[in-house]
């Protein structure tokens, strides 16, 4: 029997080795095909060098950075993000491309203000305790401020995550929260895992959207919610025009002045108006799976919030 066994297992061998060869082909041609990075054409390989260069080189600055760059406007965006997604305590939000934390930071902050008003309205129920019983009740609850909520921050750049831990740490937030170096093409978790996944300004980064959004739809739980903030195509033609104005003269000499980095944030600028526009990447989500797919212009589209559901 086991003689005639061998046979079959020499086939299942070969056409193993021919499968690993086959999947190795395929990533060789994926590495090789001609995509974008800023204006120029590279290849997906040499795209995602030269990205992870750019996040490296510009890590240390990133907060000043979008500070000057937007103006400061880049906080109410994300606040509009937070407040769009509502978050309860026990959600379990997947943050990619989030390696400075600002995401991350908002949403502990929101769980925590939801979580203390649920708290107040509870005391306000036991008005005939001791107020020994108050307190107990009361620190009892506050222990667990975010309520068994969790955040996971995924980003594929080690020199961001650094500096996301540390003004975690400067800031005071560490519970609930954890860090882990990934990509979002495969990223390194469980099928169904997440109740929400945000991308904020990251996505435009990715040199495979759709296998990024193909693996936001893969780890969300079925009910799970796909949030996207993103630098997006603005419809009002004098907005557009001097918004390019600024974009390409101003932005790249701030990158130089205060991050000594002039050729990185070009490629931001490029970056923005490679995107795909407020439909097309709408139509992208849908194809990824996602139900209910909308956006959300914010400053004329200047940025948009993409939003949809795993059902």
């Amino acid at each position: 029997a086991a003689a005639g066994l061998c046979p079959c297992r020499a086939l299942l061998a070969r056409r193993g080795g021919a499968l690993r060869a086959l999947c190795g082909s395929v990533r060789g041609l994926a590495a090789g095909q001609e995509t974008h990075f800023g204006f120029q054409t590279v290849t997906e390989a040499e795209r995602r060098e030269k990205i992870y260069q750019v996040f490296e080189s510009v890590a240390k600055k990133y907060d000043i950075m979008n500070d000057s760059m937007t103006l400061g406007i880049h906080r109410v965006w994300k606040d509009i993000l937070m407040h769009k997604m509502n978050p309860s305590p026990g959600t379990l939000l997947l943050d990619v491309a989030g390696g400075t934390g600002d995401i991350a930071f908002r949403f502990i902050n929101y769980v925590r203000s939801v979580r203390e008003r649920q708290l107040q309205r509870k005391l306000k129920h036991h008005q005939n305790l001791s107020w020994q019983e108050i307190s107990e009740s009361y620190q009892e609850d506050k222990f667990k401020s975010l309520g068994d909520s969790q955040v996971v921050v995924c980003d594929i750049n080690k020199e961001m995550l650094k500096v996301g831990k540390q003004k975690a740490q400067h800031l005071g937030y560490s519970e609930s929260l954890s860090w882990v170096l990934g990509n979002a093409e495969e990223l390194p978790f469980d099928d169904d895992k997440f109740d929400v996944y945000t991308i904020a300004f990251g996505i435009r980064n990715v040199t495979r959207i759709d296998l990024a959004l193909q693996e936001a739809y893969r780890v969300l739980k079925p009910g799970g919610r796909f949030l996207c903030l993103e630098f997006s195509h603005v419809s009002n033609p004098l907005l557009s025009r001097l918004y390019d104005l600024y974009s390409f003269q101003v932005i790249p000499v701030l990158g130089e002045v205060i991050a000594g980095d002039w050729k990185s944030y070009q490629y931001l600028v490029e970056s923005i108006r490679r995107f795909p526009p407020q439909e097309e990447l709408k139509a992208m989500i849908e194809d990824a799976g996602f139900l209910k797919v909308d956006y959300q212009n914010l400053n004329l589209g200047i940025v948009a919030i993409h939003s949809g559901f795993k059902l």
